[in-house]
């Protein structure tokens, strides 16, 4: 796999040796489980598969490189490049302007955006709209597209099975950068719907099966279709792609719940008129981490810490995976964690961060879960690991981690 250039201070010192390590062991990633870190009493169980993804690598290489050749040129990024705080900080810091947040309100108004001007497409790829805005003002849109090439998978599958005449249902939230430019391409080739979770599934299913009206329908799914989806006639053939950053089981299980229902609908015998099969647009990076994360669950651990950014869908599903088992915490770094007691975690169920005062105690001997999301640099990590050794007061020595 290609190995890119992203700046120094987002690699570590203790993840770079857990990950060399690794892959030294185990090149075909064959091996989920997790890797055990010894402190004096201070046990870190850290997962096998973690951090960077190949997508947030090469967003964050381009990014950068945007920056350093173009020294006297205005450089903007159409919204966030990942779902990161402290990489997107350090873009702004650099000069970096966002044209849009994450949920689409205009900053920069595109009226200031000129032909001669860097933009910036982050990993989640943008809407054909946008896209088209930038091409008619003759903003270059290629040099520094760095739409994740799994998403692009994705548009690539929706428009093959468009020209297939399927009607493309995406497992994905609505409002995501991403999920927005998979809708978009979607629906140049096929009628589109966006479903969030299995509740809106078995919604969509009994209205195939005919135990809801047209109205309610539409009602139901209002915003969330393409223009003249005629739900009477577009849902009798269907494909089923993803966000590729939701919960992979999910979508599975999604895509086995609607194929089961063309099933009961149309018959065994004409499935394959009626129902795509579509496996093979789900991102190996997120599938790796939540694999990784579900081994995790055949351990025992006093606490669990999932790190990254609280607007990240990839990271959210990891917390949503180990609160299953543990007293989990996520946190955005290091600064969060206040004192030994003290740490401010967000609650991915309020949308809200509240402050904990049962987090490291007065054990001397912890067993800490650790892991993060495909958006996050291993330094934070680090910084997250050392923070938790310098309160407990554990000294060591970088250069002998005891594996």
């Amino acid at each position: 796999m290609k190995k890119f250039n992203i700046p120094e201070y987002y690699k570590s010192e203790i993840i770079s040796k857990v990950k060399a390590k690794r892959k030294l062991e185990d090149p075909r990633k064959k091996d989920f489980s997790p890797t055990i870190l010894k402190f004096g009493g201070i046990e870190f169980i850290i997962s096998r598969h973690f951090g960077f993804c190949y997508g947030v690598e090469n967003a964050i290489e381009r990014s950068y490189l945007a920056i350093e050749e173009n020294p006297n040129k205005r450089i903007f990024l159409i919204s966030q490049m990942i779902h990161n705080p402290d990489v997107n900080q350090d873009l702004l810091d650099q000069g970096v302007k966002f044209i849009q947040d994450t949920d689409g309100k205009q900053l920069i108004s595109w009226d200031e955006i000129k032909s001669e001007d860097i933009v910036i497409i982050p990993a989640f790829g943008t809407t054909i709209k946008i896209h088209n805005l930038l091409l008619d003002k003759g903003v270059d849109v290629k040099t520094y597209n760095t739409t994740c090439p799994f998403v692009e998978k994705v548009w690539n599958r929706s428009t093959k099975l468009g020209k297939n005449d399927y009607t493309i249902i995406i497992h994905g939230k609505y409002n995501h950068e991403e999920t927005k430019a998979t809708f978009s391409h979607s629906k140049e080739n096929s009628p589109s719907l966006v479903v969030k979770n299995m509740e809106e599934t078995k919604f969509l299913t009994e209205y195939i099966l005919g135990e809801h009206s047209t109205e309610d329908f539409t009602k139901y799914f209002e915003n969330k279709y393409s223009e003249n989806f005629n739900p009477e006639k577009d849902l009798n053939t269907i494909g089923v792609v993803n966000q590729t950053t939701m919960l992979a089981s999910e979508t599975q299980e999604i895509s086995n719940f609607i194929r089961e229902t063309m099933i009961k609908k149309f018959g065994e015998e004409n499935i394959k008129d009626h129902f795509a099969d579509t496996r093979d647009t789900l991102c190996y990076a997120t599938n790796d981490n939540q694999s990784a994360t579900l081994e995790l669950l055949n351990f025992n651990a006093d606490i669990a810490i999932v790190v990254g950014g609280y607007n990240s869908s990839n990271t959210s599903h990891l917390v949503e995976l180990l609160e299953e088992k543990f007293n989990t915490f996520f946190i955005k770094n290091e600064s969060e964690i206040l004192d030994k007691n003290l740490v401010n975690s967000y609650n991915i169920h309020s949308k809200k961060i509240i402050t904990s005062n049962n987090f490291l105690g007065d054990n001397n001997k912890l067993k800490i879960i650790i892991t993060s999301g495909a958006s996050c640099p291993d330094s934070i990590v680090d910084n997250v690991i050392k923070k938790i050794l310098y309160l407990m007061k554990v000294e060591y020595d970088i250069n002998k981690i005891n594996f």
